[in-house]
């Protein structure tokens, strides 16, 4: 696993057939791959899950919260 303390990186994910880059820290960059291939799914489908229920809230966090909500609610 990478090191915990490292500035957000920028990576580009599809949802619903369009482009969007989201940044987040190498360690949620590998929980959001292990989460997706323990679910199996590709990345890009566990986003775009994540995002749906995220835009369902009544005060939707942005994608990257969304993303680290998820994951740390969801941690095995």
């Amino acid at each position: 696993m990478p090191a915990p303390y490292h500035p957000p990186v920028k990576r580009s994910v599809e949802i619903a057939g369009h482009k969007t880059s989201v940044s987040l820290e190498p360690l949620f960059w590998e929980m959001l791959r292990e989460a997706a291939a323990r679910e199996g799914v590709p990345v890009n489908a566990l986003v775009a899950r994540i995002d749906a229920e995220r835009i369902q809230a009544q005060t939707p966090p942005g994608l990257a919260g969304a993303i680290r909500l998820w994951l740390a609610a969801n941690a095995p």
